[in-house]
């Protein structure tokens, strides 16, 4: 089997899920696990971006539970994986707060994860609940994206008089 290199990134995402399971089931401070968890992360970058989205997450944890709790109407919210629900919180976090981060990258990189972290089925899970988030966004104009590459729709063409 060939071992396909991660991207810096996605070390830094899955330092973030490690990190955000470590504090739900130990109840550890987040600031020592961090510390501990990012140790080994060359990128200042990096480790910037993992602590930012780590920080974004716990303060909008109750924004983050009732987005996905509207998304899963028919299923209990307690029935779903920890670590699903943890790489749903990722994803819709950087959707939301992230803005250099296209959603679509967001959206790869916890379908990826969760294939290596979770369930056989949590790809495709993940991958329906924030797709269906995405969509619910973008109908309501909650979407703010900035850059090239990061917003989908064209812009209409002035026509010349």
């Amino acid at each position: 089997m060939i071992q396909v290199k991660k991207s810096n990134r996605r070390v830094a995402r899955e330092r973030v899920l490690q990190a955000l399971y470590a504090h739900k089931m130990n109840g550890e401070g987040i600031d020592v696990l961090l510390h501990s968890i990012l140790a080994d992360i060359d990128s200042e970058n990096d480790r910037e971006f993992a602590k930012k989205l780590v920080y974004k997450i716990l303060a909008n944890a109750q924004m983050l539970e009732d987005i996905i709790s509207d998304r899963v109407a028919n299923w209990e919210m307690d029935r779903i994986a920890v670590i699903d629900k943890l790489l749903l919180q990722i994803g819709i976090c950087e959707i939301v707060f992230f803005t250099d981060i296209p959603p679509k990258v967001s959206i790869n990189e916890a379908i990826e994860i969760a294939k290596e972290y979770s369930t056989s089925n949590s790809g495709k899970f993940i991958n329906g609940i924030l797709d269906a988030i995405l969509s619910d966004m973008k109908k309501d104009g909650k979407l703010k994206k900035a850059g090239r590459g990061l917003i989908e729709e064209s812009i209409p063409k002035q026509q010349s008089k």
